[in-house]
């Protein structure tokens, strides 16, 4: 589905904070207030309606999600649309330029979660953990293996296919797929993915044959801490 662009020009926002030509300083302009950031994470699956927004970015308020989306759109960074019926509800979504910074979404988590103050025992949200396994796929490891994979997690739902080293992911759920991995939110399947957690002791329900399973979390690897 395309969106439709209905921002109104924005004044350049290059210089507002630092008055340097660095790209580094352009994009903590665009991006570094707080929340903006994490927003666009959000996005970087489809398309989301405010209030599916607020649900996964806890702490913020309706205030500074309206602010910050403002912003993000003025900048050209969102867009917003109308979804079609049965249910007309108005959704923010990426611009093409917004989903090429997925790249920096992927460094800048892969980095800190190698700091030994990265706390993982904290909230986190369906897109931010699919998104953790495109990021943490090892690719190497993952050579010559292919397997379609859906994730029901909460209310969310969807689909990895793993594929010459990639790992795309969709929204949604298909019918037949090689394995699927269920849990009532996020937590559990990065304990089960990333600490090592039996999945049963956790929560999670895996379907599927059991060594897929097993290779198949195996190929996802968090960073070295630095000590």
């Amino acid at each position: 589905m395309k969106l439709q662009k209905e921002t109104k020009p924005a004044k350049n926002p290059h210089g507002r904070w630092y008055g340097d030509a660095c790209g580094t300083a352009f994009g903590l302009e665009l991006l570094g207030e707080r929340w903006s950031l994490l927003i666009v994470r959000e996005l970087m699956l489809g398309p989301r309606r405010f209030s599916d927004i607020r649900a996964n970015l806890p702490g913020i308020s309706a205030k500074v999600l309206t602010e910050r989306l403002a912003g993000l759109e003025a900048n050209g960074v969102v867009l917003r649309s109308t979804a079609p019926e049965p249910a007309p509800a108005q959704l923010y979504g990426l611009t093409e330029w917004g989903y090429a910074a997925e790249p920096v979404i992927q460094e800048l988590g892969r980095w800190a979660a190698a700091s030994p103050l990265h706390d993982p025992t904290l909230p986190l949200s369906p897109v931010s953990f699919m998104l953790s396994l495109r990021t943490m796929l090892d690719a190497e490891a993952a050579r010559g293996m292919e397997a379609e994979v859906v994730f029901l997690i909460g209310t969310a739902r969807f689909t990895a296919r793993l594929t010459k080293g990639t790992l795309p992911v969709t929204r949604g759920e298909t019918e037949t797929p090689d394995l699927l991995f269920k849990a009532p939110a996020a937590p559990p399947l990065a304990a089960v993915f990333y600490g090592d957690a039996p999945s049963e002791t956790v929560g999670v329900q895996v379907t599927g044959d059991p060594g897929l399973a097993q290779k198949f979390t195996a190929i996802f690897k968090l960073p070295e801490p630095y000590l």
